[in-house]
């Protein structure tokens, strides 16, 4: 089991930032891919961003590239997604999420699920 916890959402200006962590407990964080998803109300969760268990190999969705960065330490068992130049499209929950082998952007591959964190963008 691995057990993700996001933190750092809240309400924010377009144009603003907000740093989101996740932190990871349980399994070897490091064996682990994590992944960004994101699901504003009545839209489907969909990836933002991805990140190998190495780090060596990312991935982003058009709509943030650019604006967001995903990073992670495997020391501190955290994943972080800094979001800069915020619309108001970028109004959703964001969660977190850990898979093996690779990347994937559907959902359901991804084995464990943080509780989400809120992310409002006023304009």
């Amino acid at each position: 089991q691995v057990q993700l916890v996001e933190s750092g959402g809240g309400l924010v200006q377009a144009g603003g930032s907000l740093r989101l962590s996740c932190a990871a407990s349980g399994r070897t964080f490091s064996n682990y891919d994590m992944g960004w998803f994101r699901q504003a109300p009545g839209k489907e969760r969909s990836l933002v961003t991805y990140i190998s268990a190495s780090g060596g190999v990312t991935y982003y969705a058009d709509s943030v590239k650019g604006r967001f960065t995903i990073s992670r330490d495997n020391a501190k068992n955290t994943v972080y997604l800094q979001m800069n130049s915020l619309k108001s499209e970028d109004t959703a929950v964001y969660y977190c999420a850990a898979k093996r082998l690779g990347y994937d952007s559907y959902p359901g591959q991804y084995d464990y699920w943080g509780q989400g964190t809120r992310v409002t963008v006023s304009s």
